[in-house]
């Protein structure tokens, strides 16, 4: 019971939570999620009332997500309407609107972890929430998925012997006596690694043998990540549509054909592709042949339901989705007189 969170093991209703219930969470690592839109994940390590341990998946935007629906369940926003049923919630780190989408999530890290230990330490009644229960809850699809790394939860692999400052971005400054989580060899004489929740390559002259890198952690190595949620990738076939001629591109992305992205998604991901700075507008070709203007979420959800209504009818691979994007002009109303 010593590993239990301070504030659980001092209630006394603790024992008489259901087994499942998360007590600890853990971030073990970020993976980049190349979707409609590309963005990081986190790789957590959550355990259990029961002694159970298992890994799930989330993105900010969820933590987000649950702490604003905390937040009007909990913590009203005037103090003198606190009640039985409030408390204080710890804080999330906010959002972040510009830089390097892997930086942000490398740096999120610690303080995610605090915010997670701080939340599975309030008391237990809040612990009971079907929010937080279904957030640390591991899903088929997390169930499913095989990681690619995790950093934070390897033994340490290398000792510093020697005092090394990086040069660049790129380079890990670290000091004799440290002890380094390594990830993977570069090359020959440079190795990946992590201290004190800083990540960058190192010269491998400047470090002591601890445990001895798997094979497989080796670039060059063939082998990767086995399962269902590793290596899938689904096609969507797109279209250019201009007074010159059509450009047709097959974009691949990491994510499930019965996946119904955002309006904001397909636009990004559309000027993206195409690498147009115009203002640009997406369609759909509906069952009658028409060109029909997206315009918003709700556009999206009826090209799709269209789009699978249409797939006993046209023949397409197992792993192309079964609807397509047509990109215009925004100012051109009119369907270009061109077969596709």
């Amino acid at each position: 019971m010593s590993s239990l969170p301070k504030q659980l093991r001092d209630e006394s209703d603790f024992d008489q939570l259901p087994h499942d219930i998360p007590i600890s969470a853990t971030i073990a690592d970020i993976e980049e999620k190349k979707g409609f839109i590309d963005y990081y994940r986190f790789v957590m390590e959550v355990r259990t009332r029961g002694g159970s341990k298992y890994l799930i998946y989330r993105r900010y935007s969820q933590f987000f997500n649950l702490h604003s629906e905390l937040e009007l369940k909990y913590s009203p926003g005037d103090q003198d309407l606190s009640g039985p049923n409030t408390c204080r919630l710890p804080t999330l780190p906010g959002k972040v609107f510009i830089g390097n989408k892997k930086e942000i999530a490398e740096n999120r890290i610690p303080e995610l972890n605090t915010y997670m230990k701080r939340l599975l330490g309030l008391p237990t009644w809040v612990l009971l929430d079907d929010a937080i229960r279904m957030f640390f809850y591991q899903t088929e699809t997390d169930s499913q998925y095989q990681p690619r790394a995790l950093r934070r939860l390897r033994p340490p692999t290398r000792r510093v012997v020697f005092d090394f400052s990086g040069s660049g971005r790129l380079e890990l400054s670290m000091k004799a006596g440290e002890v380094i989580f390594l990830l993977r060899r570069v090359n020959t004489d440079w190795l990946e690694g992590t201290v004190r929740d800083r990540t960058g390559i190192f010269p491998e002259s400047f470090v002591k043998i601890i445990k001895p890198l798997p094979e497989s952690d080796s670039d060059g190595e063939s082998g990767g990540a086995s399962g269902k949620g590793a290596g899938s990738y689904s096609c969507l076939r797109c279209y250019l549509l201009t007074p010159q001629g059509v450009d047709t591109r097959d974009v691949c992305v990491e994510e499930d054909i019965a996946t119904q992205p955002s309006y904001k998604e397909l636009l990004a991901r559309m000027r993206d592709v195409f690498k147009v700075d115009g203002n640009i507008a997406l369609n759909y070709r509906d069952p009658e042949g028409d060109l029909v203007r997206l315009l918003d979420d709700g556009d999206v959800a009826l090209m799709v339901a269209d789009g699978r209504g249409q797939r006993s009818k046209v023949k397409r691979p197992v792993n192309q989705f079964p609807w397509e994007l047509h990109v215009t002009a925004a100012s051109d109303l009119s369907v270009y007189n061109t077969e596709i």
